[in-house]
């Protein structure tokens, strides 16, 4: 499946002007967007990123192991929500033919390692030791696929552009940090080193964003779309920031702590979501073709 899309004959008959009829042309030199990845493609960046991020925080940060498993079904249901935009889903395991050159086939090789490792991590308990780091890894690897998957689009300039990769792989830590903030609210405050892992990846998607949005070249359509999803996405990444730096900076009560732990993970979280289904679904736009000249019927060649 081609992220770029297939340019379509989208012309028309624009009607009658001065006793001839206009053709107005739609398609070629002008930006069209793709029509590959719809909003089931966006799941699966969605919930594969938060997934992914969940999975390195349980690892990391501890709380109660089903938050690996809920991780793992996060990126589950991302997978399935990419197959159910597959027009031929029988055609689905031709995916896995090509590890050498097609980052898809990628992520879907490093999809059961990262389950397998969770479940590694879940029958093994508290003796899993050094197990732990294995859905660690796996998850970042499989969020850096998903980031090359929409880097390799050259003909898109909003995804081909080289900060993408890390942009995103930022954008998932921080969303996975935020749901992991959310679900172990249910257990009291969360310690301290969770908060800081939290904050920096929250620091580094926004740095990322700025320098990204900097050196983006896209058709103006794509900006404006992506830059209204950027108000909130750096609103969210500013306030859940705020409220970390506040929980590190100052005494708290538990009730007070639970709190900003909602309210920070919920921003996060939400903020990373939205830019990620604006990027692919409203700023997918390509680039369109460089043809100084087009040929028009009925005029003559000067």
């Amino acid at each position: 499946m081609s992220a770029e899309g297939l340019p379509r004959a989208n012309s028309r008959l624009a009607g009658p002007a001065a006793g001839r009829r206009v053709h107005e042309v739609t398609f070629g030199p002008n930006p069209w967007h793709q029509q590959s990845w719809d909003a089931r493609a966006a799941g699966n960046f969605m919930c594969g990123g938060a997934g992914s991020g969940l999975i390195v925080f349980a690892a990391l940060a501890g709380g109660p192991t089903w938050l690996l498993l809920a991780g793992a079904a996060l990126v589950g249901l991302g997978l399935l929500s990419v197959f159910l935009e597959i027009g031929r889903p029988l055609r689905a395991m031709n995916v896995v033919r090509h590890p050498a050159r097609s980052w898809m086939t990628r992520e879907a090789m490093v999809a059961p390692v990262l389950f397998a490792a969770v479940a590694a991590v879940w029958f093994a308990g508290p003796n899993a030791g050094w197990l732990s780091a294995l859905p660690v890894l796996a998850a970042l690897a499989f969020v850096y696929c998903q980031a090359r998957m929409l880097q390799a689009a050259k003909g898109i300039p909003a995804w081909r552009e080289p900060l993408t990769v890390p942009l995103i792989v930022a954008t998932g830590l921080a969303e996975g940090g935020g749901l992991w903030l959310l679900l172990a609210s249910t257990a009291g405050p969360a310690a301290t080193l969770p908060w800081l892992a939290f904050a920096l990846a929250l620091a580094a998607r926004f740095a990322l964003w700025l320098a990204w949005r900097r050196r983006l070249r896209a058709a103006p359509r794509a900006l404006a779309a992506i830059d209204r999803a950027g108000h909130a996405f750096k609103a969210a990444t500013l306030l859940a920031l705020a409220a970390a730096v506040l929980v590190a900076a100052s005494p708290l009560p538990p009730s007070a702590l639970i709190a900003l732990q909602v309210l920070a993970g919920a921003l996060a979280l939400a903020g990373g979501l939205w830019f990620k289904f604006t990027l692919v679904t409203r700023g997918a736009y390509n680039q369109g073709f460089a043809l100084p000249h087009l040929p028009v019927r009925g005029v003559r060649r000067s």
